[in-house]
C-alpha cells in the first residue's frame, strides 16, 4: 500500500508539472513554503520545501563537484549551458568532469585516485560498497540529522521502512545514515529479442530453452538483418561475464548486471555464484560459445563495443533495461534506416528450474556527501539535494537545456534524440532513483512525437511486459559491508576467473566445484554468515 500510494503521488505531481508547457523554470508551487517542523519520513504529508535560492536570487553561488554515471556525454564546466541551468534551478553551481564509466570499473579507479589525493568530490555516487569504508573512516557526512533539517525533500521522499534498512546497513553499527538510496517498485531489466528477426526467420517467440537455441541458430545462419553477410551475433554480453543475465536467469540464478547476488536456495540466503544453478548456467553458456551462438568477443566487450554492435543492427538478443530499447532502436535507425522491434523475451523454461529476471526495490546507494571543514560547501550540497528532490522541479530537470536536450514545437517541449557529442550529461535524474512503473510510463508517453512514436511505444510496451518475468530477490537491500575484509569476494575476482575460463572452454565444468571450495575457504563462509545474520534481522 505504501508503494502504491507513493507511486501515484509521484505520477500526479509530474503530470501537473507537465501541463505548464513552456515554463521549465516555473517554481511557483504553493507547497514550496518551508514547514515549521520536520515531518517523519515516509508519511507523505509534509510539504516540499524549496531552498532560499528560490527567494534570494542575489545570494552567493557556491560551486560543488559532482561525480555520477556518464555514458559518454559532455562534462559540465563552469559557465557552460548546463552549469547555468543548474545555477538557476538548484541555486548552486555544478562542476561535473567527464569520467569514463565502463561498467563502473574505470569510474571506481578514478574515484579512488581522487580520494587518495585528498580531492574527494563534494557529492558523488559510490560503487562496489565504497561507502562502507568511507563511513567507517569518517570521510563522508553523517546524514541522519542533516537531511531532516537541511534537505527535508530527500527525507520525506523516501519511505520510512527504506531508511530503516539503510540504518541497519550502517557499517559503524550505530544505526546512522551515510548514503541516499535509490528506490524502485518495478523490474527494469530483462532480455530483449528482435521480434522482426523472428518474423524473418519464421520462428515464434521462444518459451523453452530448446526453442531459444533454435532461434539463436536461425539468427546466426538466416541473415535476418538482410545485408547478405553472415555478421549477425545471436546473443552476447560484456567483459567479466556481465550483461548476459538472460542466460543465467533461466536457471534461477540471482544476478545483477553480471554480478552474482543473494537469494533463497534450499530455504537459506545463499550467494548464487556457488549454487548448482550457477554450475548448470555456466555449462549452458559454454556450449553456446562453442557453437558460435554467443558473440566470440563477449568476454572482451566493453560497454561501447557491445552497444556499438547492437546499434549496428547485428545483435538478435541482449540484456538491459526494458525501457531503454527505445534508445537502441533509434540508434539502429540512425545508422541503418532499419526500424527494428526489440521485444521482451520471456524467461525460457528449463526443466527442474524456476527462472526469473532479478529485481530489487532498494537500489544501490545513489549519493554520498563529502565530510569536510568547509561548511559552505556542505550546505550548498545539501541545498542542491533538497532542490533535486523537490518534485515541482522535476519537469525542468527532465527536459534540461533548450536547444541542447529539447526543442519547442507548437508550444510544447520535445526531447531531442540522444547526441552525446553535443549534449552535456544531466547529472541529476531523480525520477530514475525514486521510480514507479506508472510514473515512468506516463513520463515517456508525455514525450511522444509522431516521428519517434514507433520507438517510444516499444519502450513503454516492454516496461509493462517485463513485469511478468521479474522477481524481487531475497538479498534486496543487503549491505556491501558484509564483504569487509574480503575485497576479492566483493570484486568477484575468483568468480570472474572461473566463469570466464569455463565459458571459453579453457576449464571443464567440473572445475566449478573447485571454485566453490576455494570461495568458501577464502572468506565465503564468513561472508555467508554475515549475510544470513542480516537477513534474519531485517526480516523479523
Amino acid at each position: 500500500m505504501v508503494w502504491k500510494r507513493w507511486g501515484m503521488l509521484l505520477m500526479v505531481v509530474m503530470l501537473a508539472a507537465s501541463l505548464t508547457a513552456g515554463c521549465a523554470g516555473n517554481n511557483g508551487n504553493k507547497e514550496s513554503e518551508a514547514p515549521k517542523e520536520t515531518a517523519k519520513s515516509g508519511e507523505g504529508t509534509a510539504k516540499e520545501t524549496s531552498s532560499p535560492a528560490d527567494e534570494e536570487k542575489t545570494e552567493e553561488i557556491v560551486d560543488i563537484e559532482v561525480w555520477y554515471t556518464n555514458l559518454g556525454a559532455q562534462p559540465i564546466d563552469k559557465g557552460s549551458p548546463l552549469y547555468e541551468f543548474y545555477k538557476e534551478h538548484l541555486g548552486i553551481g555544478v562542476i561535473h568532469p567527464y569520467v569514463e564509466w565502463n561498467g563502473g570499473t574505470s569510474y571506481l579507479n578514478q574515484l579512488n585516485l581522487k580520494i587518495a589525493a585528498n580531492e574527494m568530490p563534494d557529492l558523488f555516487m559510490p560503487v562496489q560498497g565504497l561507502e562502507a569504508e568511507l563511513a567507517k573512516n569518517g570521510a563522508i557526512a553523517d546524514l541522519t540529522e542533516l537531511l531532516p533539517e537541511h534537505a527535508p525533500n530527500v527525507w520525506n521522499a523516501i519511505p520510512a521502512q527504506v531508511w530503516d534498512v539503510v540504518k541497519a546497513n550502517d557499517p559503524t553499527g550505530q544505526g546512522r545514515i551515510y548514503y541516499i538510496p535509490g528506490v524502485l517498485d518495478y523490474g527494469r531489466m530483462g532480455g530483449m529479442i528482435r521480434q522482426d528477426w523472428l518474423d524473418k526467420v519464421g520462428l515464434p517467440m521462444p518459451t523453452t530453452q530448446e526453442e531459444y537455441v533454435k532461434v539463436l541458430e536461425a539468427f546466426r545462419d538466416g541473415d535476418p538483418n538482410g545485408n547478405g553477410q553472415k555478421d549477425e551475433l545471436p546473443t552476447g554480453g560484456r567483459e567479466q561475464a556481465a550483461w548476459m543475465d538472460h542466460l543465467f536467469a533461466m536457471y534461477g540464478v540471482a544476478i545483477d548486471e553480471g554480478k552474482p547476488d543473494w537469494d533463497l536456495y534450499d530455504g537459506e540466503l545463499t550467494y548464487s555464484a556457488v549454487t548448482p544453478n550457477m554450475k548448470a548456467a555456466l555449462a549452458f553458456i559454454a556450449k553456446l560459445y562453442k557453437d558460435g551462438l554467443l558473440d566470440k568477443e563477449s568476454l572482451l566487450n566493453k560497454k561501447a563495443d557491445w552497444d556499438g554492435k547492437i546499434d549496428a543492427d547485428k545483435v538478435g538478443n541482449y540484456f538491459h533495461w526494458a525501457e531503454a530499447a527505445t534508445t537502441r532502436l533509434e540508434a539502429i535507425y540512425k545508422n541503418t534506416e532499419v526500424k527494428g522491434d526489440y521485444s521482451v523475451m520471456p524467461v525460457p523454461k528449463v526443466e527442474g528450474y524456476e527462472g526469473f529476471y532479478s529485481a530489487k526495490k532498494l537500489l544501490n546507494p545513489v549519493w554520498v556527501v563529502k565530510k569536510g571543514k568547509d561548511d559552505k560547501k556542505l550546505m550548498a550540497t545539501l541545498k542542491a539535494l533538497n532542490n533535486v528532490y523537490d518534485k515541482s522541479k522535476w519537469d525542468a530537470l527532465f527536459y534540461g537545456v533548450e536547444d541542447m536536450h529539447y526543442v519547442m514545437e507548437n508550444g510544447k517541449r520535445m526531447m531531442l534524440p540522444s547526441d552525446k557529442s553535443v549534449m552535456q550529461n544531466k547529472v541529476f535524474s531523480p525520477w530514475h532513483n525514486l521510480d514507479t512503473l506508472d510514473f515512468k510510463m506516463e513520463l515517456y508517453r508525455s514525450n511522444i512525437t509522431e516521428d519517434r512514436r514507433w520507438a517510444i511505444e516499444q519502450g513503454i510496451r516492454n516496461m509493462e511486459e517485463n513485469q511478468k518475468y521479474v522477481k524481487t530477490i531475497a538479498g534486496d537491500g543487503l549491505s556491501a559491508s558484509i564483504y569487509e575484509g574480503y575485497a576479492d569476494i566483493n570484486n568477484r575476482t575468483l568468480y570472474v576467473e572461473y566463469a570466464t575460463k569455463i565459458i571459453l572452454g579453457q576449464y571443464s565444468i567440473d572445475k566449478f566445484d573447485e571454485f566453490v571450495e576455494k570461495w568458501h575457504k577464502s572468506g565465503g563462509e564468513e561472508v555467508t554468515k554475515r549475510a544470513r545474520e542480516w537477513y534474519a534481522k531485517v526480516k523479523k
